[in-house]
């Protein structure tokens, strides 16, 4: 009784072209071929599109090997891709030897926090000290106040350990985690669109931007929290594709073998175990771990999966999923982000928990037994806990009340539009000396500055637009999560628009400006069954762009890596007066 009011239930959902009339359903027996219908696994798991028979006899392939070259290109594609941006990212990585902008704080702690795990102040004249020595310097013992968590440091100084406490060593580990974050968006585009040319093309627009480029050169925290950001992201999208697939196969089919929408089914199915949700956990507690604006993403992406579950359950026939979900997921999903996130983070303060409580340990390591124990509760809290919380509100207190002025912060408003890059090292080298020409007549400029390809950030701010209106009037899960990425990582900086703020800090959410491009591009291309002329259309317009994007790069080259120009073509790269 109760399968049969079920099975009623689910036909009252689907639309009329959905029920076949009972006159098709007698005419079965004696052959009638009766019209298409949808499969709801085909909605719950899409499958990934490939290159039409048209494209093969072009270039003049078999069907064989057309489907090897298919196969080799999931991942064949992504790490070709991955290789170029590698082989840019540490060509001549320890260029310019310098202690540039902030890498005089993070190389230095980052040094510090290995060998003592705790932050300690240096001297004034340390960087020229390691300069000089090739990193064989004493570390200070005095504990310095940093308003930083330490995990970004603890990346940095990884490669300081492999490689020496000098340039190449502090910048090894964001050049790695710059090439693999190529990697990553490669894979999670080809996921994300279910294309692997469009996954490719993601990967390779963030392999060709200046900001990403400069800052994977470079010792900054942003580019490590990016990474764990788009780790974060890339989990999650592995975790709705597996758990639409377990959907999927709860679901009976029926006589014909087609599976149908069914409410009780998708209502009332168990998710198990999903790995790939923990993961993003941890992904979201490193990036909270390397700076604050992490917690912003934590809850952008905790929403986020549970709309997507909300939305699975629903295309499986659920009446009431947003019910359904709250009975079924809802827990789980906070339980695998907030408080694995939140454990992943104070597990990265354990060298300051382990420095001494004497006042030789780490700032404010001593705070709770000379200080803290003023209050009538506090006896319910250990030491380590009553001092931590007591330095996180002072950093608190320090990051919204950071108003000093600076040459190159700007507003989020002109970040789009790359209106205010950051200059992180400039000289005047005289003609025949570091690079510069001998006939060059006068000065030379050498300069990294951090600016993003400005023709692909230019197309970003009009591929935002197409992936809005896609969310907003065609309710295209890909837009919103694209749309959500960018969210998450941009408007909350519009609360602090009076703190000294950098462009630089966008890093964290270019490579969803990257996949908006992509879905740009493929709007452009045009969708599966187009005529001929709309796709070579559609091709030369994504072609034309592509390849200005590419020269846009590679014109501006000289100024990303700090190589020695004539001043004139270093004044012909400041296109807008606020560059310079």
């Amino acid at each position: 009784m109760t399968s049969t009011a079920s099975s009623t239930d689910t036909r009252q959902g689907q639309g009329v072209a959905e029920q076949r009339p009972s006159w098709q359903q007698r005419l079965r027996r004696f052959g009638y071929p009766a019209g298409p219908r949808d499969d709801v696994r085909d909605r719950l798991v899409p499958a990934y599109t490939e290159p039409g028979p048209r494209l093969w006899a072009a270039v003049g392939l078999r069907k064989e090997a057309a489907a090897r070259v298919v196969r080799w290109s999931a991942w064949g594609g992504p790490l070709l891709i991955t290789l170029l941006a590698g082989l840019m990212r540490f060509w001549n990585l320890g260029s310019p030897k310098a202690v540039i902008f902030d890498e005089t704080y993070y190389a230095k702690d980052a040094w510090a926090l290995i060998h003592r795990g705790f932050e300690v102040n240096w001297a004034k004249d340390a960087n020229d000290l390691v300069l000089q020595s090739g990193g064989d310097v004493t570390i200070p013992s005095e504990a310095a106040y940093v308003v930083h968590p330490p995990v970004g440091k603890y990346v940095i100084g990884l490669g300081e350990w492999m490689f020496g406490f000098t340039p190449f060593g502090w910048r090894f580990m964001t050049a790695l985690l710059g090439t693999l974050s190529v990697l990553m968006l490669c894979r999670i585009g080809r996921r994300l669109f279910r294309s692997t040319f469009l996954g490719c093309l993601a990967g390779a627009l963030m392999a060709v931007d200046g900001l990403h480029f400069v800052m994977s050169r470079t010792a900054l925290l942003d580019q490590v929290l990016m990474f764990f950001v788009l780790a974060a992201f890339g989990c999650l999208v592995v975790d709705r594709d597996k758990a639409r697939e377990r959907l999927a196969a709860a679901l009976p089919p029926d006589a014909d073998g087609i599976v149908r929408p069914d409410a009780a089914v998708a209502e009332s199915t168990r998710l198990g175990l999903r790995p790939w949700r923990l993961a993003a956990g941890v992904m979201l507690g490193l990036a909270f771990g390397t700076k604050w604006n992490g917690l912003y993403i934590l809850v952008a992406f905790g929403l986020l999966t549970v709309l997507w579950d909300v939305g699975s359950r629903r295309v499986a026939g659920a009446r009431r999923p947003y019910l359904a979900v709250l009975r079924r997921d809802v827990g789980w999903a906070f339980l695998s982000t907030v408080p694995v996130a939140v454990g992943t983070y104070l597990v990265s303060w354990t060298g300051w928990f382990l420095s001494a409580t004497d006042g030789k340990g780490g700032y404010y390591r001593n705070w709770a037994t000379a200080d803290g124990r003023s209050s009538d509760w506090s006896w319910l809290f250990p030491d380590w806990w009553l001092s931590l919380w007591h330095y996180e509100t002072q950093v608190y207190d320090f990051h919204v009340g950071l108003h000093s002025p600076h040459t190159y912060q700007s507003n989020p408003w002109s970040w789009i539009v790359t209106g205010r890059p950051v200059s992180y090292f400039y000289e005047s080298p005289l003609p025949g000396k570091d690079g510069c020409p001998t006939d060059a007549g006068e000065k030379c400029a050498r300069e990294v500055l951090a600016l993003g390809t400005p023709l692909l950030w230019w197309a970003a701010a009009f591929a935002v637009l197409y992936v809005l209106w896609r969310w907003l009037f065609r309710r295209d899960w890909r837009a919103g999560a694209i749309a959500c990425g960018i969210a998450a990582g941009y408007l909350p900086w519009f609360f602090y628009q009076e703190r000294t703020i950098f462009f630089f800090y966008a890093v964290v959410f270019l490579p969803f400006l990257c996949l908006a491009v992509a879905m740009l591009a493929g709007a452009l291309l045009g969708p599966p069954g187009s005529t001929e002329r709309r796709r070579v259309v559609g091709a030369a317009a994504t072609g034309v762009l592509v390849l200005l994007i590419a020269w846009n790069f590679i014109y501006f080259w000289p100024i990303y890596t700090g190589q020695a120009i004539p001043i004139d073509s270093w004044r012909s790269r400041m296109w807008l007066d606020t560059w310079v």
